[in-house]
């Protein structure tokens, strides 16, 4: 089989669009984006363009005339589109099917609980009496943590309720009565962590070294691996991480993310059925990273070795504020020799507050060292 004749359609022009197509191109492949935006960071490399709503089926339906595989780089997109395209015999991985379950976080952790899976204690509510029913003493408590059952990210359709008088600004603020809402309990963990797993049609599997993840503003800020936990919790996390594989089948590269609570257990957050932020650290920091595996799983090569070079720790450089995109300090970064630094920039145009930019990753002998690097760096490198 000519693996690199093949055509791969990808859904989303963001920058893990552009990264899977950076991976791509190195064998020579040819790809297609669909994207509602014609200046996404992925239009100055792919081969084609397709500028289309992700919500409407059209731009799907051209897409799939075109290629012979279709991935996505990320979840909030037109399921149901890709659901009709797969019934009509075309390649869409990770599967619509798992998408479909998946970006619903009830249904998400609804098929977790029933296939053994530890997730926060959770609930669906239509009304605030609903809510002050689950933060009973008796019931969950509070703080609550209440979401919206699809389309957040970053921190976006989730509140903290952190009493009773909280829960109307809370219910309001997500749409409550509109959307469809539900409750979990508030884990107070000791550390968040990712597994970034990869896996084939034919069901071979790689799992990265697991990543310790810090936030700021519940937006990913830094990524250190390893992931400085205890044995026992590695393996806890491994462990979920192969379940989540068998009941989802994801084919390509996806992501579970976890809370390490204070006892020691582990608890699945969300799962994301694509590369992921807390993944980019395998761009340098493994042999194969996250989005070469995803491009081999997807038109059926093997997978590439994902054992960790050096430790590693990325950055993730965000916007300022509000204005035309401009990244400060690269001259003085790759200046010091005594930091061998990685900068990705993604080639948004325009910054703003809070924004994925780029990130920049320091590898060294030890976790620590690395860690005093990119430390360093946060005071050089910065978007405006």
């Amino acid at each position: 089989m000519d693996y690199l004749r093949k055509k791969i359609g990808i859904v989303g022009g963001g920058q893990l669009g552009k990264m899977m197509i950076l991976e791509a191109k190195r064998l020579g492949l040819y790809t297609v984006v669909l994207d509602p935006v014609a200046d996404c960071s992925a239009a100055s490399i792919c081969d084609e363009l397709i500028v289309a709503d992700l919500n409407k089926d059209e731009g799907y339906i051209e897409l799939a005339g075109k290629v012979d595989v279709i991935t996505y780089e990320w979840e909030n997109i037109n399921a149901n589109a890709l659901l009709e395209l797969e019934e009509q015999g075309h390649k869409v991985y990770p599967s619509a099917k798992a998408l479909k379950v998946i970006q619903n976080k009830y249904d998400q952790n609804t098929a977790l609980l029933e296939a053994g899976i530890p997730v926060p204690r959770f609930a669906a509510v239509k009304t605030e009496d609903d809510i002050r029913e689950y933060g009973k003493k008796d019931r969950y408590g509070y703080p609550l943590i209440l979401k919206t059952t699809g389309g957040g990210y970053d921190g976006k359709g989730v509140a903290l309720i952190r009493d009773e008088d909280s829960v109307g600004e809370a219910f309001a603020s997500l749409g409550g009565g509109v959307k469809d809402l539900m409750v979990e309990e508030f884990v107070d963990f000791d550390k968040e962590i990712s597994v970034i797993v990869c896996q084939t049609v034919g069901g071979d599997r790689a799992v990265y070294p697991i990543a310790e993840n810090l936030h700021t503003n519940s937006i990913l800020d830094t990524t250190i691996v390893p992931a400085r936990i205890k044995g026992i919790v590695d393996a806890q996390a491994l462990r979920i991480a192969d379940k989540i594989a068998e009941v989802f089948g994801c084919v390509g590269t996806f992501c579970v993310e976890l809370f390490v609570t204070k006892s020691g257990n582990v608890l699945v957050n969300e799962i994301a059925p694509r590369p992921h932020n807390s993944g980019h650290y395998t761009i340098e920091g493994c042999f194969a990273n996250q989005f070469e595996n995803h491009v081999r799983a997807v038109i059926g090569l093997p997978l590439g070795n994902v054992d960790l070079r050096q430790p590693t720790v990325m950055v993730n450089l965000l916007g300022g504020s509000d204005c035309p995109a401009f990244l400060n300090g690269l001259n003085e970064a790759y200046g010091d020799t005594n930091i061998c630094v990685h900068v990705h920039s993604y080639g948004k145009a325009s910054s703003k507050a809070g924004r994925k930019m780029g990130h920049y990753t320091v590898l060294d002998k030890t976790i620590d060292g690395a860690l005093d690097k990119a430390d360093k760096l946060k005071k050089t490198l910065y978007f405006n």
